[in-house]
């Protein structure tokens, strides 16, 4: 999937959590993210995450600590 494609599915989430209270909305992204996303698409979250962040809303950053980090795809021999 695309990173830009990825990070407004992502933005598009932390924009329905914002009309939560704060200190609920990280989590309510994480949980969902966490249900309905599967790990290859998490991964590439990370990748997104882990190299700044460019393009994600500071709510998504935020939940991405309760976010499950999937493992590293096993490299092919």
């Amino acid at each position: 999937m695309q990173p830009e494609k990825l990070a407004r599915m992502a933005n598009q989430i932390a924009t329905f959590f914002k009309s939560q209270p704060a200190a609920e909305a990280p989590a309510g992204v994480a949980n969902h993210i966490n249900k309905f996303w599967e790990p290859r698409m998490r991964r590439e979250l990370f990748a997104i995450i882990d190299a700044g962040g460019e393009g994600l809303e500071p709510l998504v950053i935020e939940a991405s600590k309760q976010i499950n980090r999937p493992a590293p795809m096993a490299a092919a021999n």
